[in-house]
C-alpha cells in the first residue's frame, strides 16, 4: 500500500498543480509491476481500512473524484493485476513489444479489486474480456493492442519516450478544451449517451464565455512542454517498479 499511496499522491499533485497539463506513468526496473502484496493489501480491503488521505487520489480511480488532467501510461515487461488496473485507469497507453500482462487473480480465489471487472469489458467486449479475466492466462502486446488496452505498440524500449512524446502534444492543446473532452466522454459512460448529448450545449456556452477560451486558451508549445515534462518528475517520485 505504501507504492500506492506515494503514487495517490502524485496524482493529487497532477490534478492540483495548474501548471501540469499531462501526466506519464511508467515502471522502473525490468516490468512495470508484479502486483500487489496480497498479504499487505487485502486485510486493509476488507476491513475497509483504505481510505485516501485528502493530498492522495485512488489512481484507479473506482473512488473519489474523477481526474480533469489526463494520463499517458507506458508499459514494458511484465504488467500484472493491478498493473493492468492503472493502465486502464489512464486515457492513452503505450506498450514496448516485450509486453506481457495477467489478470490472474482467479487463480488464487478472488477478482480483480482495480476495476478491470467492468473496464476491461468496456475497453475490449465482454468475450474478449472474459477470455483472460476467467482464466487468468498470459497475454502479449499485439493481444493488449486488439483488445483495446493499449493504442500503440513501440520498439522495446521507446515506450516512455513514446509516451512523452504524446503528452507533449496533449499539454499543447487547450487545458478547458482537454477537460470538457474528458468529462463529457466520462458522463457518457456514467450517465448514458442522452445526458451527455444533453449536456454539450450548456458546456459549450461555459466554453466560449469563459475568458480564457474567448481569448484563446492554448499556451505556446513552448508552455506546453515545460509542463509535460514537470509531469514526467512527479511520476519518478512515485515510481511503479516491479
Amino acid at each position: 500500500m505504501e507504492l500506492l499511496r506515494a503514487l495517490g499522491n502524485a496524482y493529487y499533485v497532477l490534478e492540483t498543480d495548474e501548471e501540469l497539463r499531462c501526466g506519464v506513468l511508467y515502471g522502473h526496473g525490468e516490468n512495470f509491476t508484479g502486483g500487489l502484496d496480497l498479504a499487505d493489501v487485502l486485510p486493509q480491503i476488507t476491513d475497509s481500512s483504505v481510505d485516501w488521505a485528502e493530498d492522495e487520489l485512488n489512481p484507479v480511480s473506482t473512488t473519489g473524484p474523477a481526474r480533469t488532467t489526463s494520463v499517458v501510461a507506458a508499459v514494458h515487461g511484465w504488467s500484472m493485476t493491478i498493473g493492468i488496473e492503472l493502465l486502464l485507469a489512464a486515457d492513452v497507453r503505450i506498450a514496448a513489444a516485450d509486453a506481457q500482462f495477467a489478470q490472474m487473480e482467479v487463480q488464487r480465489g478472488i477478482f480483480p479489486l482495480g476495476g478491470a471487472t467492468f473496464r476491461l469489458p468496456r475497453e475490449a467486449g465482454w468475450g474478449n474480456a472474459m477470455r483472460w479475466l476467467l482464466t487468468g492466462d498470459p497475454f502479449d502486446a499485439n493481444e493488449a493492442l486488439r483488445l483495446g488496452l493499449v493504442q500503440e505498440v513501440v520498439e522495446t524500449g521507446r515506450h516512455l519516450e513514446r509516451a512523452v512524446e504524446l503528452a507533449h502534444r496533449i499539454s499543447e492543446q487547450a487545458p478547458l478544451g482537454i477537460q470538457a473532452t474528458m468529462a463529457s466522454a466520462r458522463r457518457a459512460i456514467t450517465d448514458g449517451e442522452v445526458v451527455a448529448g444533453e449536456a454539450i450545449r450548456d458546456e459549450l456556452r461555459r466554453l466560449v464565455t469563459t475568458r480564457p477560451a474567448a481569448a484563446g486558451n492554448v499556451r505556446t508549445a513552448e508552455v506546453g512542454t515545460r509542463a509535460a515534462n514537470a509531469v514526467v518528475d512527479v511520476a519518478e517520485a512515485a515510481p511503479v517498479t516491479d
